[in-house]
């Protein structure tokens, strides 16, 4: 158990039983039943066809052992390239059919692990890193898909043992029995090496998805780790987790090795016990040489199956636990969860929270018996030090995590009732870090409304500063962005989000502000486009800046899960409490009169 510790267990892994892997899988070749039953014609006569091969063969060696009768050899082989022939194309039929089946069933499955990924709540993303995820999305559906395409081979094979076996009886009934009688040992030994097998591959796979997750993590954080001079740090621990990779995977190759070689010694023993029985056959005159021929012949395709078990059966099991990785992950219970999926009519805005008790982690809740009402077009601005629950309000809104107790209404609906595709759609919201996608300005702000028209979103986009943003950009609103934005600065970031917003047109907007300082003059036109998106919503923003705080129509100071205080920034800077604390801590050098009195007693 040691020797796979370490590997990157999720908690919402699990162990399923063979049948019920196979069900599952089943469910997705099941809308192919017609190309599989082809493809199942088609393996039965390919193996028909290859069988009758040794026949032929054992018909020319009888011909000429008794009378050489040169037509006939040449009929006989020409014959058998005709055969040839017939296999090769019954086989290409197979691989094109089996191969159609397979990419729509590896895409069938891929599309289902990411949709039941973009279903699982915040929570799930906080605990699991996204590289592991998309190992799972990517690597494990291309592994059962190739899995499929062996056990096609394997089927095919086992058929042509089928009626090999029938030849066998037929040439001599005591050599054949006594051939099919160590199938049953060939087996029991690959099924006993089943569990083993399932579980070095689940390691493999697991230690992959480290490898993968940490090559993530590493690009993203490249430029982090540069500018602390930190490559050496992050290139040691891909190596640690690129050399646990390697062992893991090494000790799966020695693994699945152990079993050939064990199945190779069990089908020789056979191989010579049958060569010796049908020698003394021969010299008895019991069997002819030719259907001794045939026999040899026909033996060894006979147990080439039956010792390459080992070889499909660690294939297998490679597919089962990529099955049960991918299975696992579209199993993950989801938190948030809707009672019902009431279609959502246009929302004013109002916000209740009843008696709301909220946990990240049992036992250690953010909220407790919480209660607000945020009334319809209302600015209210959250202000209190980090882990007075701000962010926590406005995620619950969001419906990005689930409560554990009490009641959030929106307009005098549960919010758990809601469709909640259409209650997003009625819902803008802007994180501290606005992420952007990669593309050009243009996608990212039409990205809640694709449809929208290039000329609407520059119409838009020039009632902010008179569009001095925009003609800053290279390529107006084509300019590319780069990876999460890189290729803009941070506010030029935010302006692209809250354009998003602002075309969105939602009825509730939250805004986790970014506390990163910017310049005054990006800071005006982010002021513009709030000022806007301000003016037609129901907003919750967590403040960093004084300018929202002073617009805001109520500020709440949280400690705690707790408003301790509550009212417009006025009223609460003259009472002298919490909020003029943070004020004089936070907000007070952003103000106009600190700024004129720190120039005042600069100069000379």
């Amino acid at each position: 158990m040691s020797f796979f510790a370490g590997l990157g267990y999720e908690s919402y892994d699990r162990q399923y039983s063979d049948r019920e892997l196979a069900r599952r899988l089943a469910g997705y070749f099941r809308p192919h039943a017609w190309r599989l039953a082809g493809a199942a014609l088609l393996v039965a006569a390919a193996s028909v066809l290859a069988a009758g091969t040794p026949v032929l063969f054992a018909r020319m060696v009888n011909a000429m052992a008794q009378q050489l009768d040169w037509a006939e050899v040449y009929f006989l082989a020409g014959l058998m390239t005709l055969l040839g022939l017939g296999v090769w194309l019954v086989n290409w039929g197979r691989r094109h059919l089996l191969g159609t089946v397979i990419a729509d069933v590896t895409y069938a499955m891929a599309a289902d692990a990411i949709r039941a990924v973009l279903g699982h709540d915040m929570a799930f993303f906080d605990r699991h890193a996204s590289g592991r995820v998309a190992s799972r999305i990517v690597n494990d559906t291309k592994e059962i898909g190739q899995v499929v395409t062996l056990l096609a081979d394997f089927v095919a094979q086992m058929l042509h043992v089928a009626v090999l076996a029938v030849y066998l009886v037929a040439i001599e009934w005591r050599l054949g029995l006594t051939a099919i009688t160590l199938m049953p040992v060939l087996f029991l030994l690959a099924w006993a090496f089943r569990r083993w097998a399932r579980r070095v591959t689940f390691a493999g796979m697991r230690a992959l998805a480290t490898v993968n997750s940490t090559i993530k993590e590493t690009l993203a954080g490249i430029a982090t780790a540069k500018v602390f001079r930190q490559e050496a740090a992050i290139y040691a621990e891909f190596e640690q987790a690129n050399r646990q990779s390697y062992r893991v995977n090494l000790v799966r190759g020695w693994s699945l090795a152990i079993v050939f070689p064990v199945l190779s010694v069990v089908s020789g023993f056979g191989s010579a016990l049958l060569l010796y029985l049908g020698g003394r056959g021969v010299l008895h005159g019991s069997i002819t040489a030719g259907d001794w021929m045939l026999f040899l012949l026909s033996l060894e395709r006979f147990w080439f199956p039956m010792a390459s078990l080992s070889a499909f059966w660690s294939q297998v099991q490679g597919g089962l636990a990529a099955a049960e990785r991918v299975f696992a992950l579209m199993d993950v219970p989801r938190q948030v969860r809707q009672v019902a999926r009431d279609p959502v009519p246009r929302l004013q805005g109002d916000i209740r929270f009843q008696r709301v008790t909220f946990a990240y982690e049992p036992g250690r809740p953010v909220l407790q018996d919480f209660s607000l009402h945020i009334r319809p077009r209302e600015t209210v601005a959250l202000v209190g030090h980090t882990g007075a629950g701000k962010s926590s309000i406005a995620r619950l809104v969001a419906r990005l995590y689930e409560f554990q107790g009490g009641r959030i209404l929106v307009d005098g609906y549960d919010i758990r009732t809601f469709d909640l595709t259409q209650y997003r759609r009625q819902l803008g919201y802007v994180p501290q870090r606005p992420f952007l996608f990669a593309g050009t300005v243009l996608d990212n702000i039409r990205y809640a409304r694709p449809q929208a028209t290039e000329e609407e979103i520059l119409a838009l986009a020039r009632q902010i500063g008179g569009g001095a943003w925009l003609d800053a950009l290279p390529h107006g609103l084509h300019t590319q962005v780069g990876e999460r934005g890189s290729g803009l600065s941070m506010g030029q970031r935010q302006l692209v989000a809250l354009l998003r917003i602002l075309l969105q047109k939602p009825a509730i907007f939250i805004l986790d502000e970014a506390t990163a300082s910017i310049d005054p003059f990006t800071e005006r036109q982010i002021q513009e486009a709030l000022e806007l998106i301000l003016a037609r919503s129901t907003s919750i923003l967590i403040a960093h800046r004084l300018f929202t705080v002073q617009r805001a129509d109520r500020i709440l100071v949280l400690d705690h899960g707790r408003i301790i205080e509550e009212g417009d920034h006025a009223t609460l800077l003259a009472r002298g409490g919490h909020y003029a604390h943070l004020y004089n801590t936070y907000f007070r050098h952003q103000s106009l009169a600190y700024v004129e009195a720190a120039r005042r007693f600069l100069e000379p």
